[in-house]
């Protein structure tokens, strides 16, 4: 049996419908007729449906009805972690670290994925940045949007999740704000500065190097 197969009895009636009709993301049948095919009342298939819209499996509209997304581990994930940092803040430092080691592990596979028009905007992003501390404001932007680059050729839903739910934690808990005073952040885009020109060099070792360093600063943050 393979492995689809076996995962499908722990779904929902719904979220199997999902999986086994790529004519989803066009549009969806009524919640009456689907409620009628797939044998669940509706009242149970609109609990079915929210949990769908909660993991961003579908998108719901009053005019265009119900349509299946395409699949991100983000939005359950960002569920998550956005109760986990309500029961206590603490939970961020230990996710932290996750995206560290994840970031770290799959440098060298990622960068070697990018062209020339992501290494291009990469240098624009430490040159905008650059432009944003000589007159002391804090490019948080930037900041997500290099990291995030850097890894947007993988083909994999899961790594590339986790690291956008990072990101959002991070604003939740206020790291985007203006911390640690200028020096810190002069510091943290030097190193950013490294890893791009490494990535356009060819030189990855380098680059992941000044990564580990850089992520490190985190920990001893000024203020942190």
């Amino acid at each position: 049996m393979i492995l689809r197969e076996r995962l499908s009895p722990d779904l929902s009636e719904f979220l199997r419908y999902l999986a086994s009709h790529e004519e989803a993301e066009g549009s969806l049948p009524t919640l009456s007729e689907l409620s009628r095919e797939l044998g669940i009342s509706v009242a149970g298939l609109r609990e079915q449906l929210e949990v769908a819209r909660a993991l961003g499996l579908v998108e719901v509209k009053p005019r265009t009805g119900t349509r299946r997304l395409a699949y991100s581990f983000a939005p359950a994930v960002r569920q998550s972690l956005g109760y986990a940092l309500a029961l206590n803040d603490k939970h961020f430092q230990k996710y932290s670290e996750l995206r560290n080691h994840i970031e770290a592990a799959y440098w060298d596979e990622a960068v070697k994925l990018l062209n020339d028009e992501d290494k291009t905007e990469l240098k624009n992003l430490v040159a905008r940045a650059q432009e944003k501390l000589s007159v002391v404001q804090v490019p948080h932007e930037e900041h997500r949007r290099l990291h995030i680059l850097i890894y947007s050729r993988l083909d994999n839903p899961f790594v590339t999740g986790l690291l956008e739910a990072y990101w959002e934690a991070y604003e939740a808990v206020g790291l985007n704000m203006y911390a640690g005073g200028i020096d810190y952040l002069q510091e943290v885009w030097g190193y950013h500065a490294t890893m791009v020109k490494s990535i356009c060099n060819g030189n990855y070792d380098a680059g992941r190097k000044a990564l580990i360093t850089h992520i490190e600063l985190l920990a001893h943050r000024p203020g942190s």
